[in-house]
């Protein structure tokens, strides 16, 4: 059975072949990214949570930019490199953000100390600005690629509320990653998810 850094890579290569794509592989692979949560404690917070949500949000998008209704009436599509990079790579601003370590909860009335992750940001740029600055370290992003990954938190984000409207509006494909994202989040994972590696 392939594993989660298996699959990553597998979906990367066959798909992304841009000048740079190697060397920020290369910078993932040397990063905790395969081995990071993707949340403290919500959705895939568990030792490679980080990885499965973005396979997560890969197959999520690239099933959405398949329906019929997506490609006929709204006329959106894209390269298949392009939604590899989008929905792989969202979240990059993850990397180096969470540590282990231990919080207390009463279960049946006894106190008791479980795993969990602190985020801690060592570079506090932003969500989906910060994972665009990534990216754009090491291979160029076109400006629809830039806008769905800065955007990729929609409504549910601290953005000012008009610009994601206004980001929506202007690249369609923002929507459409900000959909699979969600629909990776709360579909396929969660706080009490069993689908741990």
């Amino acid at each position: 059975m392939i594993n989660i850094k298996e699959e990553f890579i597998q979906i990367y290569r066959d798909n992304i072949k841009r000048e740079g794509a190697d060397r920020l592989l290369d910078y993932l692979c040397q990063s905790d990214f395969f081995m990071a949560p993707a949340s403290a404690r919500y959705h895939s917070s568990y030792d490679g949570g980080l990885a499965q949500h973005s396979i997560n949000v890969y197959h999520c998008l690239a099933d959405y930019m398949a329906r019929p209704r997506v490609r006929n009436t709204y006329a959106l599509e894209c390269s298949d490199e392009t939604i590899a990079i989008v929905a792989l790579l969202h979240d990059l601003c993850k990397i180096g953000c969470y540590k282990a370590g231990v919080r207390n909860v009463k279960e049946n009335g006894v106190w008791k100390q479980v795993p969990t992750y602190n985020f801690d940001d060592p570079m506090p740029y932003g969500h989906g600005e910060k994972s665009v600055y990534i990216i754009n370290g090491y291979m160029r992003l076109s400006r629809e690629e830039a806008f769905a990954i800065r955007y990729h938190m929609g409504f549910s984000g601290s953005e000012e509320k008009g610009a994601v409207g206004k980001a929506f509006e202007m690249f369609p494909l923002a929507f459409a990653l900000s959909t699979a994202d969600m629909e990776a989040t709360y579909f396929l994972e969660g706080e009490a998810e069993d689908k741990q590696v």
